[in-house]
């Protein structure tokens, strides 16, 4: 019998516990033991959390417990959540975490500290997909060549209502918040910081590489706008919220953002709330996870196949994960040094001109046009939406800084990056 605290019992420790008690009996037939929920700790105890097992307030209470086997951490931040960890490694017991924003800036840390106790993380990433023990197992064989995802339910729910139905940024939001698809404060999902945590400890995984959210790409979907959406569907693009890694030389990139890319793609297919993530390996080529990236139960579905793959290697048998890839000596891409084809929105005085002015000063940084739509705004503006051939993003900034400063627009131009 293994026991297990909880901290942290809100959507998915709740559902933690009461799958476990649910599905005992299978449960215990796949671990090999009987996993049993003991304790739960929570900040408000007046609080119902449809839950048998006992609350606390005191999380020393699982920490200082010898018979407390696996501590469950689920309450979400940071550094709070680090020292709990590092606590319970310390004491020797093993580690399940959901918690992304932890990994994102502690991975390296808590896994050196581990040494041979477990600690796993499988639904820190893409909810009830598992993704972490594909690359771990499953693709161990291979050279990753690249990762895309689709790994924020709110933003694909958002955009994929933009794209299909027409709605306009603000009123999809609120929208998503009335669902509660969206937090009252969304900064964190539409900004594309979600996102990113979960990609860093993808590409962890996948290349050893220990960066943190600041040193890598994030840009969010807040300035798409209904002119973008009509671009991506007369070229036969989607538009999503893509995290990237790819191996290029001996350098990894590592980005979120916006993409347009092909509807030819299988990961353009995945809609709404769902998550996708697409793996490229050098020996088996594409392979690609679609599932539920959140919700209580999906995500403790997650925590709990790492509890029964506790129960089963034993206390002995570490997550293995953050190491850098045997010899190899892969180096994070710089921004700047990232290629590939641009989308520009420019709003401009409707003149004789004004687009070869544009041209121009595109064309002296190297950057050709590929595609372009005219669309009159009124009377005296229309916007150019234009993609340009594959190019530096260094280039591309300076083009449109230049741009901007030369007065060949009357607004800030917006640039979307094209994944094809």
């Amino acid at each position: 019998m293994l026991k297990i605290g909880i901290i942290g019992v809100g959507t998915v420790g709740a559902s933690v516990a009461n799958i476990l008690k649910d599905n005992k009996d299978i449960i215990t037939a796949r671990a090999g033991c009987e996993l049993v929920p003991t304790i739960g700790v929570v900040n408000n105890l007046s609080k119902d959390r449809g839950v048998s097992i006992e609350l606390t307030d005191d999380i020393d209470r699982v920490l200082n417990d010898d018979s407390i086997d696996i501590v469950v951490e689920l309450m979400g931040g940071i550094e709070k959540p680090y020292e709990v960890v590092k606590k319970a490694l310390e004491k020797g017991k093993a580690v399940v975490t959901a918690n992304k924003a932890l990994l994102a800036y502690h991975r390296y840390e808590l896994q050196d500290l581990a040494g041979d106790t477990p600690f796993e993380y499988e639904a820190a990433v893409a909810g009830g997909i598992p993704i972490i023990n594909a690359l771990r197992e499953g693709l161990t064989a291979n050279h990753i060549q690249s990762i895309r995802g689709i790994m924020n339910g709110t933003c694909n729910y958002m955009l994929t209502k933009m794209i299909n139905e027409g709605v306009d940024y603000d009123t999809i939001l609120q929208e998503s918040q009335e669902l509660g698809y969206a937090e009252a404060d969304p900064t964190f999902d539409v900004g594309g910081f979600d996102a990113a945590h979960k990609l860093l400890i993808l590409g962890s995984i996948a290349y050893g590489i220990d960066a943190k959210p600041e040193d890598i790409l994030i840009e969010g979907i807040e300035n798409i706008a209904p002119e973008d959406i009509d671009f991506a569907n007369e070229f036969n693009y989607s538009i999503k919220l893509l995290t990237i890694a790819k191996k290029v030389a001996d350098e990894i990139e590592l980005r979120v953002h916006p993409v347009f890319i092909p509807n030819s793609e299988m990961i353009s297919k995945v809609d709404g709330v769902m998550n996708g993530v697409s793996v490229i390996g050098d020996k088996v080529g594409e392979t690609m996870y679609y599932g539920p990236g959140a919700g209580g139960d999906a995500t403790a579905s997650a925590v709990i196949a790492n509890i029964v793959d506790i129960a089963r290697r034993g206390k002995g048998s570490p997550m293995l994960g953050f190491e850098k890839a045997h010899g190899e000596d892969l180096k994070l891409m710089p921004k700047d040094n990232i290629i590939t084809k641009y989308y520009l929105r420019l709003r401009v005085e409707d003149k004789v001109g004004v687009l070869a002015r544009v041209s121009k000063i595109l064309g002296d940084k190297n950057i050709s046009i590929e595609k372009m739509i005219q669309k009159p705004l009124n009377e005296t503006c229309a916007h150019l939406l234009l993609s340009t051939h594959k190019c530096v993003e260094k280039d591309i900034v300076e083009a449109l800084k230049t741009i901007e400063e030369a007065g060949a627009v009357t607004a800030s131009p917006v640039m979307i990056r094209i994944e094809d």
